[in-house]
């Protein structure tokens, strides 16, 4: 069986139709192979699933059943392929790749003509329900969180907590960032309390404007830019996520009383308390975090993640407010560095035209 394009071109092979494709748009050797594994292995599942007998199965009709199952294929049968995956104890985030490489593959293919619909819009948005949620966790109002971080005067707090809630980013990766992984309206505020030229700004961050580079590399006992690591960064890809007005100013003030740091690293945050200008830690984080919250009733000792308010919360608040603001799902899931390589090669290429412009036109106001 073959399908035909909307201008009629003939195609008796949809993956390798779709491989060729990917070359003539530049796409590297590597991602072409990881996409051209992915989808044969899903075209393997749909032919072993629909055929009772496969010994007696001529090769000529396997290629011709091959190409009307994945034609055909249905959200069930997506299901089902993601199902299989998961029975055989994938990581979650490898099966989170492969199911946006799928939907990659039929929103194309629909595109074209080729195919009357795209079967993974259904399972992508079902699997996007698991994003964080979680009916019983503590709902805080945007009102609630502004009267919350107006009580916070330090500066090197009052930074940490603004750059939970604007970012989304895990206390971890807050913890691993450096001068260098971040670009600020005023550059000297940089400059001036950077010991150290030896770590250069990175290569992401040019002629992007005030942003944050949360790399996907640093990890507990690994040396990363001179200095060895005392946490891991969690995300399956480095993210490059904006940096507005109030976060700017949040971070010039903390700059501005920055204790110096023999690390080569140069340390974004850095204690200034007992571990003086030594880089913050997870659990230094989490105490800033929890104290404030108690403070206000959103922290008990003893109970629960529905309940108490820790570091991970703004994530969840992150998420919530931004996704039903923007209404779009693919742009949080790159912030938040959850997806697939071809969704981050999608907002990557049109991060100035997408991402900043969406960021900044929904991101809420917290000051």
């Amino acid at each position: 069986m073959s399908v035909n394009t909307a201008d009629g071109e003939v195609v008796h092979d949809p993956v390798g139709y779709f491989i060729q494709d990917m070359t003539y748009h530049g796409k590297s050797t590597q991602t072409r192979d990881a996409y051209n594994r992915v989808l044969r292995r899903f075209e393997t599942f749909l032919t072993e699933e629909s055929q009772d007998a496969s010994d007696q199965t001529s090769p000529t009709e396997i290629d011709s059943t091959a190409t009307s199952n994945i034609a055909r294929a249905t959200h069930r049968d997506c299901m089902a392929w993601i199902h299989s995956l998961r029975q055989t104890e994938t990581a979650d985030s490898t099966i989170a790749t492969y199911a946006s490489y799928l939907h990659r593959f039929y929103a194309y293919m629909s595109q074209i003509g080729a195919f009357e619909s795209n079967p993974m819009t259904l399972v992508i948005a079902e699997m996007d329900e698991r994003i964080d949620t979680n009916p019983s966790r503590r709902e805080i109002s945007l009102t609630d969180m502004r009267s919350f971080l107006a009580d916070i005067h330090h500066p090197l707090e009052h930074a940490v907590i603004m750059t939970l809630i604007k970012t989304g980013i895990r206390a971890g990766e807050l913890c691993n960032l450096d001068l260098r992984d971040i670009v600020l309206t005023d550059r000297k505020a940089l400059d001036e309390v950077s010991t150290s030229n030896s770590q250069p700004l990175r290569a992401h961050l040019e002629g992007r404007g005030p942003s944050m580079y949360v790399s996907d590399a640093p990890a507990v006992g690994v040396v990363v830019a001179g200095e060895e690591r005392t946490a891991s960064n969690k995300r399956q890809r480095s993210t490059t996520i904006p940096i507005d007005e109030e976060l700017d100013w949040a971070l010039r003030r903390w700059l501005a009383i920055r204790p110096q740091t023999t690390s080569p690293a140069q340390p974004l945050f850095v204690s200034t308390t007992g571990q003086w200008g030594k880089r913050l830690t997870p659990h230094m984080v989490h105490h800033i975090v929890e104290t404030h919250a108690k403070d206000v009733g959103w922290h008990n000792d003893g109970g629960d993640a529905t309940e108490n308010v820790t570091p991970h919360y703004f994530r969840h608040f992150f998420t919530t407010h931004l996704r039903d603001r923007t209404g779009d799902r693919g742009i949080v899931k790159y912030l938040r560095g959850d997806v697939g390589g071809d969704i981050i090669e999608t907002y990557t290429h049109n991060w100035g035209d997408r991402v900043r412009e969406t960021y900044e036109e929904h991101i809420y106001t917290i000051l």
